[in-house]
């Protein structure tokens, strides 16, 4: 039986990772913050990365899946900083002698805003908010310490992930029924969604098939406009479509970076992680009717 630690454990993606690896008979350690647990039974170590001290005892392990970060919410750079950066710093400090691999979970925004063409893993970096170009930092010291150190390493650059816990419906669904969502910008701008489960499923598929030394690019096969979408789902639960609002004033009450991100229209191929992984979900079209189901059999909606 494989060993691995997964960060973020209790999480939204992180979660469905525990319960996807639970389903394949990995042995897993979570790192969890003090009073959270995860919701299917694992090895929990209690601990914070914010803690130069941080340590796992005598545990080993195959892979490391690296997810905990604070989100784009977070406005306040040193706090992201002590976080995304120093958290990773203090994290290989704890695990550079237990550990054969290291996947490292990132987002789109790491290319920055590259324009109409779509986009793949040849792609050059080119981050435009602080929240990215910090996220970035701490994939870059984990690429050059595993160099150093022997261990295998590898990135996953996930699209925007959608499922029935996270901002799909925290976010979006209570607020499309509740009436109060709108368009940041009017919507009329490319993202790459995917399913939670496809997230999960690839990063697992990255491991299983040692894609060490590479980046991958996980999203669906369909570039959609965030329009389509949200009115997409809107069909989906009876909601109306909704308006839209001035960027300037979805900056003022969510922050410039994630308004960045989420307004940054970005194409991108899957044909690289497609290789080693067959989508369940291939467009949003199929994926979100799934979450709708999900949330109805939890009665969320």
């Amino acid at each position: 039986m494989e060993s691995v630690l997964v960060t973020g454990a209790t999480g939204f993606i992180g979660s469905r990772l525990v319960h996807s690896l639970k389903e394949k008979n990995y042995s897993i350690t979570a790192l969890v913050r003090p009073g959270k647990h995860t919701k299917t039974e694992t090895d929990e170590v209690a601990g914070d990365l914010t803690d130069s001290n941080l340590e796992f005892g005598e545990r080993s392990f195959d892979c490391v899946f690296h997810l905990a970060s604070h989100t784009p919410l977070e406005k306040n750079v040193k706090v992201l900083e002590k976080v995304n950066l120093e958290g990773t710093k203090n994290l290989f400090k704890a695990i550079q002698d237990k550990t054969k691999s290291i996947i490292y979970i990132s987002g789109l925004g790491a290319y920055g805003n590259p324009g109409d063409n779509p986009i793949n893993e040849s792609n050059p970096y080119n981050p435009d908010t602080n929240f990215v170009k910090i996220r970035l930092q701490a994939q870059e010291f984990l690429e050059e310490q595993c160099k150093k150190k022997g261990i295998n390493f590898a990135v996953v650059h996930f699209g925007d992930v959608y499922g029935a816990e996270g901002w799909f419906y925290q976010m979006l669904i209570k607020r499309l029924l509740k009436k109060s969502f709108k368009l940041p910008g009017g919507g009329k701008y490319f993202k790459g969604f995917v399913n939670v489960d496809d997230a999960v499923g690839s990063t697992i598929a990255v491991y299983e098939n040692k894609g060490f030394g590479e980046s991958y690019i996980v999203a669906d096969s369909v570039p959609v406009t965030f329009k389509e979408f949200v009115n997409y789902t809107a069909d989906q639960i009876g909601a109306k479509h909704p308006g839209n609002v001035p960027n300037f004033l979805a900056k003022a009450v969510l922050g410039s970076d994630l308004i960045k991100l989420l307004t940054t229209s970005m194409k991108v191929s899957n044909q690289k992680i497609s290789k080693i992984y067959q989508f369940k979900y291939p467009s949003y079209k199929e994926g979100i009717p799934a979450v709708i189901s999900e949330l109805k059999s939890k009665n969320l909606l």
